[in-house]
């Protein structure tokens, strides 16, 4: 009996002692350092769905996901692609204060450019975008406004990628928090007096307004001065993020244009509806990933980028999926069973069929949070060209096997081929980094 009582203690001390390890990790530390933010974000985020759902049902919900889907590749374009490179160079070279002069000032110059002609395409083509993207020529106003707006969000973009740099986590939760509330006051005004325009304008403006937030809360900061903005562009730093202009606008047009071209087969072929329905539960796989996803941009491609030894860089892969996938186990698990609360508190009575995708959209997020632990690896080590053709080719394989799913089981066949291509991808990215991952060829690279 005593000796049973013995292994039970020292079992507790060494779970404790487990406890205590990983709550000393860097990774633990963001996630309780961007708690707080995704807490606000996912609350506000809440709010902001429910209001618009019951106000614009799942018809309007759908074509919302239509226009946010041309914005994220509009809001890419406009600043360049640069931004995962703004945070890697700034954290790479923060210690070197001229050389993060030319990364800020080159990074200011190509924002502004691309910006400005995005935006003046939108207001000149404004009536064909609305019948491509909106499948109807009466939202041509919403383009107008966004090509207005569009330069605003590209700087705040800039500015945030910079404090992610420079690994400002406070600063930069503080500017997230902040954003949230504001975001979701300005989104909740337009939808209750303008209901579906309301939703669809606030849908392309708020995120620009969010940057005179941004600029009173980093206002103080060292770098957030004309003297580091005021160089001329650098010829050998454009180079460099163009790099990452070409893998950000390849998955800007990958994700969304097929997410677009499969919600459009939906509405046209299916019902607008059903539509809404799988746009729905988009909205609510963003939300419960909104707490990984988070800690990825704010530490995980920072430390990835700082990284240069195979050994370490293996090291720091390992306690992320330490961390991580017992969160997604646990958290996934809850989702799924409190499910129908989930749908009946975040949206309408009519919403309550989306209850059946919910296990494969599910089961894709796991797969697909694993598979990003290892695809940031080419995102932090530049490797452009793999990068750019897994994009393309999975891309191309979660479309083919939504449209061949659908045919069997209509808008569930969607969220079965993206489980599908994203087993695929994690069987892809594990082939090719396998040798970083069995620890073969240590050393520097």
């Amino acid at each position: 009996m005593l000796g049973k009582i013995e292994f039970v203690r020292k079992l507790a001390l060494n779970f404790c002692s487990l406890c205590q390890h990983v709550a000393k990790t860097d990774i633990v530390r963001v996630f309780s350092f961007t708690a707080i933010s995704t807490l606000v974000k996912m609350l506000t985020g809440l709010i902001g769905v429910k209001v618009v759902a019951s106000v614009i049902g799942p018809a309007g919900v759908a074509l919302v996901g239509q226009l946010n889907n041309f914005a994220s590749i509009a809001m890419a374009v406009s600043s360049g692609g640069i931004n995962s490179g703004i945070i890697k160079y700034v954290a790479e070279y923060k210690e070197n204060e001229n050389k993060i002069r030319l990364l800020l000032s080159t990074a200011l110059r190509i924002t502004v450019c691309c910006s400005l002609v995005v935006g003046i395409l939108m207001i000149v083509f404004h009536s064909l975008l609305s019948k491509i993207v909106m499948l109807s020529d009466g939202y041509s106003y919403v383009f107008i406004i966004f090509g207005i707006t569009i330069l605003l969000y590209a700087l705040n973009l800039m500015l945030t990628s910079i404090l992610n740099g420079f690994k400002e986590f406070q600063k930069y939760v503080k500017i997230n928090i902040a954003n949230s509330i504001f975001g979701l006051l300005f989104t909740l005004v337009f939808v209750l007096t303008l209901g579906l325009k309301g939703a669809l304008v606030s849908a392309v403006t708020y995120q620009s307004i969010m940057l005179l937030v941004t600029l009173w809360m980093v206002r103080k900061l060292p770098w957030l001065k004309w003297s580091y903005f005021k160089e001329k562009i650098d010829i050998e730093t454009t180079k460099k993020y163009f790099r990452y202009t070409l893998m950000t606008l390849t998955t800007t047009a990958t994700v969304p244009v097929s997410q677009m071209l499969l919600r459009g087969y939906v509405i046209s072929e299916i019902s607008p509806v059903e539509a809404g329905w799988w746009e729905a539960m988009n909205r609510v796989s963003n939300m419960y990933l909104m707490i990984i996803t988070s800690s990825f941009s704010v530490y995980y491609l920072p430390r990835l980028s700082e990284l240069s030894n195979s050994k370490e860089l293996r090291q720091e892969i390992f306690k992320s999926y330490k961390v991580i996938i017992p969160m997604l186990l646990g958290g996934f698990t809850l989702v799924y069973l409190l499910r129908t609360i989930v749908i009946c508190i975040l949206f309408t009575p009519e919403f309550l069929p989306m209850e059946n995708l919910f296990i494969w959209q599910l089961l894709g997020d796991f797969f697909k949070i694993c598979s990003w632990l290892l695809a940031f690896l080419m995102v932090a080590k530049s490797m452009t060209k793999t990068f750019i053709a897994t994009e393309i080719i999975f891309a191309l394989i979660f479309v083919g096997l939504g449209f061949l799913f659908m045919h069997w089981s209509g808008v569930l066949g969607i969220t079965q081929g993206y489980l599908v291509s994203y087993i695929l991808y994690m069987i892809c990215m594990v082939i090719y980094f396998k040798n970083l991952l069995m620890g073969k060829n240590e050393g520097n690279r």
